[in-house]
């Protein structure tokens, strides 16, 4: 799965197909990591959060992969995001994440998310795998999605076979 953009007006055009029902391994998968403070689960600076980690991933002569920003909710108060990146950050959180991954995509609005998750649950069972960790990929602004008509979500989850 290669960058789809690097000529960004916001957020870039998001092809769903590299993303679908596909499984896959990340062997210390580079990511910087920051804390997104939620209002019963609403991301309440999110977009202050990711902007402040693009900036220090610029700094550092980064890139961000694929424009991946992975989010995981660890309350109804804290959201960790996660932005994939090529190179280690300075002055930024830095983590890798390796293990098996499946991802599927859903299109529609964001109050769906609690539908698509429990989709993605029953689907993950149905095809013998055990979820440990889910992550969504928001892949667009709410601004973007509006100018692309197509509000894309992925949610990748670590698995076990």
């Amino acid at each position: 799965m290669k960058p789809q953009s690097d000529n960004v007006e916001c957020c870039p055009p998001f092809d769903p197909t590299p993303w679908d029902d596909k499984l896959f391994q990340w062997e210390k998968k580079r990511f910087v990591k920051d804390r997104v403070l939620t209002l019963f689960y609403y991301p309440v600076n999110f977009g202050k959060k990711i902007t402040r980690l693009i900036h220090l991933i610029e700094d550092s002569d980064g890139k961000m992969e694929d424009w991946m920003c992975l989010s995981e909710h660890t309350s109804k108060w804290n959201m960790d995001i996660y932005a994939a990146v090529d190179k280690e950050v300075y002055m930024a959180s830095n983590v890798e994440i390796s293990g098996t991954f499946y991802s599927r995509v859903y299109e529609g609005d964001f109050r769906e998310t609690d539908k698509w998750c429990a989709d993605f649950t029953q689907h993950i069972k149905e095809k013998g795998m055990e979820l440990e960790k889910m992550y969504m990929w928001y892949t667009t602004c709410p601004k973007c999605a509006k100018k692309y008509g197509k509000n894309y979500v992925v949610i990748i989850a670590k698995v076990r076979q």
